[in-house]
């Protein structure tokens, strides 16, 4: 009977803090920022974004174009492969604020800014 118990204090014990731990993971994605870029004709639209200073950031790249590209900044310290027609998401650390370029690596001439206030 006292192993029931024990038992049963564990699983209880185990669901709280199941729920404690998903209700401060679902706080804190509130405050988490989203934004999205496209790639058309090799050129990101829009070329400027605007965050939000010491917040997740999680930027959603469309790529509408023919060819694969590859989202690229050495400034956030991020490079990701996008097939043609298809999207892609990207997570951001916390940043300082400041402007953060990238570009596709594979057309050199599609460039973009990340401005962080």
């Amino acid at each position: 009977m006292r192993t029931h118990l024990a038992f049963g204090k564990a699983i209880v014990a185990a669901l709280t803090l199941a729920m404690a731990t998903l209700a401060l993971g679902t706080g804190s994605r509130a405050q988490d920022a989203a934004v999205a870029i496209s790639v058309k004709n090799h050129h990101f639209q829009p070329a400027e974004v605007h965050a939000t200073a010491n917040r997740r950031l999680a930027i959603t790249v469309k790529n509408l174009d023919t060819t694969a590209m590859e989202f690229e900044s050495v400034s956030l310290r991020v490079e990701k492969v996008i097939a043609a027609g298809s999207e892609g998401v990207v997570n951001i650390r916390p940043l300082a604020p400041g402007r953060y370029e990238f570009f596709d690596d594979f057309h050199q001439e599609t460039r973009g800014v990340l401005v962080v206030q």
